[in-house]
């Protein structure tokens, strides 16, 4: 597996195949399991942000037409409630059942509340750097984009005081990863969506550990028109993954990530349904609930980095 960029890096379709690797998580448990918190507004596309246009998608809008120029306030105001109230609403649900996530946090987004930042930090939760910007980074050139990277880790150490471990823009361009590893600092990327198990690429001269993130354990279709409108909904969506990923996990055990949004899961009638799934999977002796550093640090551990 090879990843290369500027070329178009490598396609990789077989992956592990019918042998993958025993993971030997913590516990004997049958599965690692990640929650993810994007932590994104205020550094979507915005007019104020100098972007042309307004953010037109991952609200309860749907996808809401751009205008060239124009401010969407619907939008804008729609994102903030994740910054102002969805945020805090998670960290006490998560603080109350012991459950430290991961969050994904937008360098911008952290810039214009650190107090999220500083509550993040006391929560426990590590941090995977999710951009500068959540923006699309394929137009970007490669010099703005390696600024924005160290631009992100700057914010992200000065306002929380930890050092981010992991990457995932979610709408890279194709020298993301190797800018990445060029930085360094990082122990792993989640820019990929292809496996239930960590796995190696090569950039470079680096072995470099890809943990892969997820599109369908993630509340984002809520606002993707695919039929999820209740918490407990997706929540019975994600439970059967877990069902399924523990029948597996008798031979092999699997990871799982189910990523939130705070302006999307953290509305009230959808919390309902996490809480459940928090109880759930808390309650599972063989279900290993971690964060998404101690699954890249025990698979570097297990099988080299």
């Amino acid at each position: 597996m090879t990843s290369d960029a500027p070329y178009l890096p490598a396609r990789d379709f077989i992956g592990y195949g019918e042998r993958p690797p025993q993971a030997e998580w913590p516990g004997g448990a049958k599965l690692a399991l990640n929650i993810v918190v994007n932590y994104e507004e205020g550094a979507e596309y915005s007019i104020g942000e100098g972007d042309g246009v307004s953010e037109t998608i991952l609200s309860d809008l749907a996808v809401s037409p751009a205008v060239p120029g124009l401010r969407n306030r619907n939008m804008e105001s729609l994102y903030e409630y994740g910054s102002r109230v969805g945020v805090w609403r998670l960290i006490s649900l998560f603080r109350d059942k012991g459950v430290t996530p991961t969050f994904y946090i937008v360098g911008r987004a952290l810039e214009l509340n650190p107090a999220a930042g500083k509550a993040i930090a006391a929560l426990g939760g590590d941090i995977v750097c999710h951009g500068w910007r959540w923006i699309d980074y394929a137009p970007l050139t490669e010099e703005e984009e390696r600024q924005h990277i160290a631009m992100t880790v700057d914010t992200v150490r000065s306002i929380t005081g930890i050092d981010p471990l992991g990457w995932y823009t979610g709408r890279p361009s194709l020298n993301t990863r190797r800018l990445v590893v060029e930085h360094g600092g990082f122990l792993f990327d989640c820019d990929d969506y292809n496996d239930d198990l960590p796995y190696f690429v090569d950039v470079g001269a680096k072995r470099h550990l890809v943990v892969p993130h997820s599109f369908d354990n993630n509340d984002s279709r809520f606002s993707r028109g695919s039929g999820l409108e209740t918490g407990s909904q997706f929540f019975d969506y994600v439970s059967d993954g877990v069902d399924w990923l523990l029948k597996e996990g008798q031979k092999t055990p699997r990871m799982m990530t189910v990523s939130l949004h705070c302006r999307l899961a953290a509305r009230p009638g959808r919390m309902i349904g996490l809480e459940r799934f928090l109880d759930k999977i808390t309650a599972n002796p063989d279900i290993w609930v971690c964060r998404r550093s101690d699954i890249a640090r025990h698979w570097l551990s297990r099988f080299g980095g």
